[in-house]
């Protein structure tokens, strides 16, 4: 079987935007709130690992990585303009390979099948890769050949409540909002959202 999609439109996405990140940008604020910029590159950095080995608990075990969650803290490795390129990279190359899409795997202490796992990761790399761009003001458009399941999966959680551990509210948009936007505003987002500083 082949994989039912690629993480590769979404990866290529945030990695674009890394060249565009300078040093003053990293303790701006983002569209998560409370996360600054070098926080939310930690994020990336953990969730790239994480979504790899998650499905590979006992590689991740041998090679004694903590597959407890990514981080939101500040304390970004020095050397994140190698590092996560490659991990982008490593990650896409996992979901590549069908096997990956099969079984089930542990989230969080939730069981899922692998291919609802792909799902989640495919929604973190689009959502977070806004987030980026937002904060350091640069343009990110849905990526071309993101699989379209996407806007299903917000659909199916978005609430006024928020999903914990996911989304915060969802935001009121008007009617003929772009589906990009619509998306955005799901996950608890606001689509206009831009740092005072630009």
């Amino acid at each position: 079987m082949d994989a039912p999609f690629s993480l590769q439109p979404a990866a290529a996405a945030v990695e674009a935007l890394l060249p565009g990140v300078s040093d003053n940008d990293l303790g701006n604020p983002t569209p998560c709130a409370e996360l600054t910029v070098r926080a939310l590159l930690n994020h990336l950095m953990g969730l790239s690992m994480a979504f790899r080995f998650v499905i590979q608990p006992e590689k991740a075990a041998a090679l004694g990585i903590d597959l407890s969650g990514p981080s939101f803290t500040e304390d970004l490795d020095p050397e994140w303009r190698t590092l996560l390129p490659q991990r982008l990279t490593d990650l896409v190359a996992t979901w590549a390979e069908p096997q990956s899409w099969e079984g089930e795997a542990t989230i969080a202490g939730t069981v899922m099948p692998n291919d609802q796992v792909a799902m989640v990761a495919l929604d973190e790399l689009v959502l977070h890769g806004w987030d980026l761009a937002a904060a350091t003001g640069q343009p990110f458009d849905l990526p071309e050949g993101t699989d379209p399941g996407l806007y299903g999966f917000l659909t199916a959680l978005a609430s006024d409540g928020g999903t914990p551990g996911l989304f915060g509210p969802q935001v009121p948009v008007p009617p003929g909002t772009p589906r990009f936007d619509h998306m955005l505003a799901m996950s608890g987002r606001d689509p206009g959202w831009h740092p005072k500083a630009l």
